[in-house]
């Protein structure tokens, strides 16, 4: 029986446990420095058809249908004015079973760990990776140790477990943008509650799309802003009420009463990855986020780090030839890519310029070529 260690409890470390966890070939443990997972979270996710089939695997199809939304339609809008630019069929690319789903983060999590729970150890921090041995031995900080046959890093972005087996080669890089995140209230006046609304303004967008069984709704605004190094690494700014209060001043004044509605609202900073880490030791690997972060523009990173770990989980499986690493870069980089692209599409202030976009997503939106060499190599 080979020993899976995943060090970190998010979407994809989660995911990738519940395939070795139903072949008996394999006893996986799970670490998280965390003391608990945060199941209340109301925050939400996208997921569009290339994760929503591998999740199906494992019994995703039958959780309760109020938990799951299914957006037809992604409605693009100026912000400035309100105006619809154009909507983009997103039903297209379902299959069967398999739709373009939204719901709570905190829904998927409670869904990839019901049958996990005896294989999560929280509070687990780990302090070294040693990789010299036949087997791989982690140590953590509360001096406990554990040995594993495959390790698999998904701690986020700000991976430890990344930093300690690469010799701090690799460090995420600031976006020069804020998340802005919080629910709106199910009363508000929203054009469309069944969809997902897309506003696009100078150099700030935001999404909105349904989540939750009470009717409310999610709400994340990307914004550039600059931050001086300090302020990188200072978390405790983002939580603090002043800055908070010098962010919303930015807003453009016709959203002010909007914003001052939203519920659970968080501001923090857009870490993104800028390079690749492939470990020497091939029986390690990252995903999720670990791997590569994105910027937020395209609605990939869930999607992404289920795709990642069912492709790491069939490579091991299969003890496959095929070069998980290599081909998973390629891939990265055509969602990197386009999230890019995106951010800088959505972002645009000149008025000419933003008239032209305007013209040109018309235009796309309707065209069938595009949109499968766009969206269809990711969503399928």
């Amino acid at each position: 029986m080979k020993k899976i260690g995943i060090i970190g409890a998010g979407i994809s470390g989660l995911y990738i446990a519940n395939l070795f966890k139903k072949n008996p070939k394999y006893q996986v443990s799970i670490f998280d420095k965390k003391n608990s997972l945060n199941l209340n979270e109301g925050y939400g996710v996208q997921l569009s058809v290339n994760s929503v089939k591998f999740l199906n695997d494992i019994g995703f199809s039958k959780l309760e249908k109020d938990e799951k939304f299914y957006p037809e339609k992604i409605n693009f809008y100026s912000k400035k004015d309100q105006d619809k630019i154009c909507e983009l069929d997103i039903s297209k690319f379902n299959l069967n079973d398999c739709k373009y789903t939204t719901l709570k983060r905190s829904t998927l999590i409670n869904f990839l760990k019901k049958d996990l729970n005896n294989l999560i150890n929280t509070n687990y921090s780990v302090s070294k990776i040693d990789q010299e041995q036949e087997k791989i031995k982690l140590s953590f900080e509360n001096k406990e140790t554990h040995e594993c046959d495959y390790l698999i890093i998904s701690d986020g972005v700000f991976s430890k477990s990344r930093h300690l087996v690469s010799n701090n080669q690799i460090h995420p890089k600031y976006n020069n943008t804020l998340a802005i995140r919080g629910m709106i209230p199910a009363k508000s006046n929203i054009i469309d509650k069944k969809n997902i609304l897309l506003f696009l303004g100078s150099d700030f967008h935001h999404v909105i799309y349904p989540v939750s069984p009470s009717g409310d709704l999610n709400f994340i605004a990307i914004m550039k802003y600059k931050l001086s190094a300090e302020e990188q690494k200072n978390y405790s700014l983002f939580s603090d009420k002043s800055f908070i209060q010098k962010i919303l001043k930015n807003i453009p004044q016709e959203k002010k009463e909007f914003f001052n509605n939203l519920k659970e609202l968080k501001i923090f900073p857009v870490f993104v990855s800028d390079s690749f880490f492939e470990v020497k030791n091939k029986n390690i690997h990252l995903i999720g986020d670990a791997f590569f972060a994105f910027p937020p523009s395209f609605a990939q990173g869930a999607s992404q780090s289920i795709e990642g770990a069912h492709e790491l989980f069939a490579s091991i499986e299969n003890n496959s030839n095929i070069n998980f690493f290599k081909n998973r870069v390629n891939k990265t980089k055509m969602v990197n890519n386009r999230s890019k692209l995106n951010q800088l599409a959505f972002h645009l202030s000149n008025p000419l310029t933003v008239y032209l976009r305007n013209i040109f997503l018309k235009k796309l939106v309707k065209n069938k070529r595009f949109l499968e060499s766009y969206l269809g190599k990711i969503y399928r």
